[in-house]
């Protein structure tokens, strides 16, 4: 009776993590197919390696392309695991060409179908995450609503409420287990130069947001602005995605510091002693919230709007004075909000969900 959780971004990877450490000690019958959308195998070794997961067991290192392309391959490689391996039940997370891809073979061989972070949207179809999440809520039979603000949704959208479990969010579990782990990352603030409680951390690597050379370069301009207005180091860690396409549109910037891509503990290091997060993650945008840092979002909409009734985030868009008036509001603010992503049992609610169902 075995469980498939299939994942192939590093964001996956870290809110799967609980999972699989609850189905590793409890000796669960269960595997794990990394696809390599993001990257190879190889460079997300280091993050299995950090959060102490064992290795996949499949590998199947799709690579880029378009979304055809990509999603198609995938599809041919995850069927003929599936099919090999016949399990019970599928688990795949958040809204990635992976989780699309995953959750379509499953349901197609009549395969139950897991969906971790189920009944989020942000109403924008420009996303491909926004097509790619609400496809997979609508085959899978087991959807782990992280609120119930998204379970509203899902029950909006015909979804039968014997399917909705509301769980809370995985991202709760991981940030609590991995905070500890990443004290051993203290170098990283000699490294950058930089003291804690005064930075700011950028994420930037949407599609919308880096494809569009107009949009992209206000996005710096307001990064440099910031940096201005406030005197302080802007550190950007950058999606190799978001470099190549600074180099493509020829855009230079002028005091932000930009780095090569870090370990996951090196980042939430550096999140939970940042002064303020600018980012168009969704993720980043949860962590945030969670480490009781303001989020100014460089979005239009967010699919996480719990971020902004709590009022640990605020929309910003791509306009450089926006960035600026946002991140000013979001700096005049105390940081007294809740956490709304649960008490950081997600996982053992989604497992034990999951549990009778291949029992």
């Amino acid at each position: 009776m075995k469980i498939a959780v299939i994942l192939g971004t590093r964001p996956e990877i870290i809110k799967m993590s609980p999972i699989v450490r609850i189905l590793e000690r409890e000796s669960y019958e269960y595997f794990i197919v990394h696809s390599g959308q993001h990257y190879s195998y190889n460079m997300d070794k280091i993050f299995f390696e950090q959060l102490k997961l064992p290795e996949a067991k499949y590998n199947l290192e799709v690579g880029s392309g378009s979304h055809a392309e990509q999603t198609g391959r995938m599809l041919i490689s995850i069927e003929l695991v599936l099919k090999k391996e016949k399990p019970k039940v599928v688990l795949v997370q958040g809204d990635t060409n992976t989780t699309l891809a995953g959750a379509l073979v499953a349901v197609k061989l009549g395969i139950k179908v897991g969906h971790v972070e189920a009944g989020l949207r942000s109403y924008d179809r420009r996303m491909p995450e926004e097509i790619n999440r609400t496809l997979v809520d609508h085959c899978s039979d087991l959807l782990f609503a992280p609120t119930q603000k998204s379970k509203t949704i899902l029950l909006s959208e015909g979804i039968p409420e014997n399917k909705i479990f509301v769980t809370g969010n995985t991202i709760v579990d991981a940030v609590i287990q991995n905070l500890e782990l990443s004290r051993e990352k203290e170098q990283i603030f000699n490294e950058l130069g930089i003291d804690k409680g005064k930075y700011f951390l950028v994420t930037v690597h949407r599609q919308e947001n880096v494809d569009y050379e107009e949009r992209f370069k206000n996005i710096l301009i307001g990064l440099e602005e910031v940096q201005k207005e406030f005197s302080l180091p802007v550190v950007y860690p950058i999606h190799p995605r978001a470099r190549k396409k600074m180099e493509e549109f020829g855009l230079k910037v002028n005091n932000i510091k930009i780095v090569e891509p870090l370990d996951y503990l090196s980042f939430l290091r550096l999140e939970s002693n940042a002064r303020l997060i600018l980012t168009d993650s969704g993720g980043v945008q949860e962590e945030a919230c969670i480490l009781g840092v303001p989020c100014v979002t460089l979005r239009y909409s967010t699919e996480r709007p719990e971020t902004i009734d709590v009022g640990s985030n605020v929309l910003a868009g791509t306009e450089p004075s926006e960035i600026v008036s946002k991140t000013k509001y979001m700096l005049s603010k105390k940081n007294s909000w809740s956490n709304p992503f649960g008490d950081g049992r997600a996982a053992e609610r989604i497992v034990s969900v999951v549990k009778k169902e291949i029992e």
